[in-house]
């Protein structure tokens, strides 16, 4: 990059962080650091979460998904949108969790559960977040690495420097900086702040790709040319696509109710100024996520059609083998070794493939296939069988990984390249402190401090969460540096957070909406939701070399292969089970809806089983006699004329714009994007089926036009309310006056700032029911 594109990124970059500086000013309690005073407005929040959808680790993800997959996929994916809906109007689990003032996860299961469930059970969603969480600088400096061809090594006074671990130490100073001045304060305002500096930038790229890349002529033909069963863009058309299928589809719409607030409880999800907002907020994420989808859409597609389209085969054939190149380093020691490889990689011809006159493209038979074949080969023959496959397993997922960084620098001219540069810088800033603070929050105040019997000054509190999120920050160093991933990210990640997700559902939608669940039933859903999510990593991460060479040894491949074939033959397409070499048969998601089941079903025997009383929800929702602040929780009672209100989640605390949102909420993602372009398209397809050229049409039309007109409305309205809130902000956090109880700690299932109120509360009643019973007595006519 020239000094101009260096520039772009380096001026807006110290401005976010003077920002997270400036907020320091306002930090006066526990209560600040941790959820920014409760004094949050709805955009200011909902702006900041841009920031945080659009990540460099979601967006390669994205990338590495689609390029295999497609789009059609996502038509089926509609199928959600219902629940989207009914959960966001009704604000399901996020109001709930905000009545009850938890600062922090664990604050809530130890007001639930008990003490010692808050501990493990935080020390184990602390556990799966990290490890989830620690490739994300790596995927971030191999991305800049890539993008901005920067060396593998440099010099400062004769001392070598490798760029890879200088890149990882600089995005987590930056984001642990920004954490350590003020916490989740200092995170919504620097998030909200790139949030607004992410909108116009998102727009620049959107009219660039589609003036770069024809969608009739380039992106549309490339979409259409896969073999019967992996279909691009014909929905009807997926039998045969593996991993990422239609029983992803399903097991969305199960997790989407069942982990609705499974990470839930850290930075601005208890930041509102009160239930209502945090509400709005979450509504209005729904509009915000239009923006985001806009730019991943068109991301992907042009990278699929820059390396299949005949007319971009010379550029694909420079990212193929630069890609190579550069993964060669990474994963081939030897110098001679690495020489050959890119000799080998090199010698592979311009791969120019004409449509319509050659076999179309298909998973195992693409224009990538001769150079992962090729590499397979030399990699076994430098390495051995087992360890060559192991090998293969590193180069295959980067070589998927990395087409972002060098398609990109492929594609975008100088300026261009600055403002892409400075979007991701921005991606990876945003969501690197938000999910490195979402660990720190659960191990301070969920492990730390229940551990800590003398209560600490809000001083020493607050440098207890700085120093816990420093050790993060080296954990996420090491982990980085020496941590190998060897599927596709979206499968990585569900695998390492399985032994948290695995268990938790039960333990949070019952903890939230039941009165039977038990701290034994929270427990046995935990423990084993772990232990299978501890399995399930060491069985992947040792397949290639160590398991499955064992299970060959002993000879039971061939009956092992005959007993999963038979088992998920019920199954197949979608799931397909068969003993291969290189990967663990059963993939990611399969094993973790299995393990979802499995914990559900304990969770709810067990606590059947050892309720000895209903809990007390009313007191942990801060409703009834517990309602001391007086908020007006007051619910809309089911008539004939308030069923519409009913089911849009509307009560007496919306005002007429609140009903706005929500009915232009209802419209839209239901009316409109379930009944018309699923509902409707189903309907006309079992009439007359449509022909592929018409879901060319579709997807520009839903995908790109509709969402692209959203994303203007929502770039001034969100702007315009994302500044009237952060000043706001300013205002409140001013005014506002710090209780030095309000920290998180919990006495008898009572936050320690609510049990002086409660137990007045409640003598309150008592003193009422007994004064009606002396009328009662004195009175007896009566």
């Amino acid at each position: 990059m020239g000094l101009l594109d260096w520039m772009i990124v380096i001026i807006p970059v110290i401005g976010v962080l003077w920002l997270g500086m400036y907020s320091r000013r306002y930090l006066t309690g526990v209560a600040d650091f941790l959820a920014a005073g409760r004094v949050c407005g709805r955009y200011v929040i909902s702006v900041g979460d841009i920031a945080n959808a659009l990540s460099i680790i979601g967006l390669v993800a994205y990338v590495e998904v689609h390029y295999k997959t497609g789009f059609a996929l996502a038509f089926w994916q509609h199928l959600t949108g219902p629940l989207g809906i009914v959960m966001g109007l009704l604000g399901f689990c996020t109001y709930r969790f905000r009545e009850t003032k938890s600062l922090s996860l664990g604050q809530f299961l130890e007001m639930r559960y008990n003490r010692s469930f808050r501990i493990f059970a935080s020390a184990l969603r602390s556990l799966s977040e990290m490890l989830a969480n620690m490739i994300m600088p790596a995927i971030a400096a191999r991305f800049f690495i890539y993008f901005l061809d920067l060396p593998r090594h440099f010099y400062v006074f004769g001392i070598k420097f490798p760029t890879f671990m200088v890149i990882v130490l600089i995005c987590l100073t930056v984001a642990i900086g920004i954490i350590c001045m003020g916490g989740t304060m200092a995170l919504v305002i620097t998030d909200a702040v790139q949030g607004m500096i992410c909108f116009p930038l998102i727009v620049t790229f959107v009219v660039f790709m589609l003036w770069k890349f024809s969608w009739t002529n380039e992106i549309v033909p490339v979409m259409m040319d896969r073999v019967a069963g992996e279909s691009f863009i014909n929905p009807y058309d997926l039998s045969k696509l593996r991993d990422f299928n239609l029983f992803l589809v399903v097991l969305g719409i199960f997790t989407a109710i069942f982990h609705r607030a499974s990470w839930i409880g850290a930075g601005t999800s208890t930041a509102a100024r009160n239930p209502h907002e945090q509400k709005m907020a979450a509504l209005l994420g729904t509009w915000r996520g239009s923006v985001v989808a806009i730019l991943y859409v068109l991301i992907a597609v042009t990278i699929i059609t820059l390396l299949n389209h005949r007319n971009w085969s010379s550029e694909a054939k420079n990212v193929r083998d630069n890609i190579s190149r550069r993964v060669a380093e990474e994963l081939v020691e030897d110098p001679e070794q690495r020489a050959d490889f890119v000799r080998r990689i090199h010698a592979i011809p311009v791969q120019v493939h004409t449509i319509g006159e050659d076999e179309p493209l298909s998973q195992t038979k693409n224009l990538d296939t001769p150079i992962l074949d090729e590499a397979h080969i030399a990699l076994k023959e430098y390495n051995g069988e087992s360890q060559g496959n192991a090998k293969f397993q590193q180069f295959r997922t980067l070589f998927h990984q990395l087409m972002l960084g060098m398609s990109m620098r492929e594609l975008l001219p100088p300026g261009l390249l600055g403002l892409f540069c400075l979007l991701m810088v921005l991606a990876m800033i945003s969501t690197d402190d938000t999910r490195i603070f979402s660990a720190t929050i659960t191990l301070t105040q969920d492990v730390v401090m229940p551990l800590i019997k003398r209560p600490l000054t809000p001083k020493q509190h607050i440098m207890a969460i700085r120093l816990v999120a420093i050790g993060i920050g080296v954990f996420f160093f090491i982990g980085s540096s020496f941590m190998s991933q060897l599927d596709y990210i979206n499968l990585f990640v569900t695998l390492m957070t399985t032994m948290w997700m695995g268990g938790c559902g039960p333990v949070m939608i019952f903890g939230l909406y039941s009165r039977f669940g038990t701290t034994a039933g929270a427990f046995a859903s935990l423990v084993t939701g772990m232990l299978m999510g501890f399995t399930g990593i060491f069985v992947q991460r040792n397949w290639a070399h160590l398991v499955y060479p064992w299970i060959d040894k002993m000879g039971w491949v061939d009956s092992l292969d005959r007993f999963l074939i038979t088992v998920s033959k019920p199954f197949d397409p979608f799931i397909v089970w068969k003993m291969d070499a290189v990967k663990f048969p059963i993939n990611s998601y399969e094993y973790y809806f299995m393990t979802m089941m499995i914990t559900l079903f304990l969770y709810v025997v067990v606590s059947y089983l050892t309720m000895k009383e209903p809990f007390n929800l009313d007191r942990m929702l801060h409703r009834g006699i517990y309602n001391v602040e007086g908020e007006n929780k007051e619910q809309l009672k089911w008539s004939l004329g308030t069923v519409f209100s009913k089911l849009l989640g509307i009560t007496k605390e919306y005002t007429l714009g609140d009903r706005f949102i929500a009915w232009g909420f209802f419209l839209y993602s239901f009316v409109y994007n379930f009944l018309v372009v699923f509902v409707g398209v189903i309907i006309w397809n079992a009439i007359t089926p449509w022909p592929i050229e018409w879901w060319g049409r579709y997807f520009f039309v839903v995908y790109l036009l509709v969402p692209g007109c959203m994303a203007a409305f929502s770039t001034f309205w969100f702007g315009i309310g994302g500044f009237i809130d952060l000043f706001r902000l300013f205002k409140d956090l001013k005014a506002r006056v710090a209780d030095p109880l309000d920290n998180g700690r919990v006495e008898g299932n009572v936050s320690l700032a609510d049990v002086a109120k409660f137990e007045e509360a409640e003598r309150r009643q008592l003193e009422a029911k007994e004064s009606e019973q002396e009328i009662d007595i004195n009175n007896p006519e009566i």
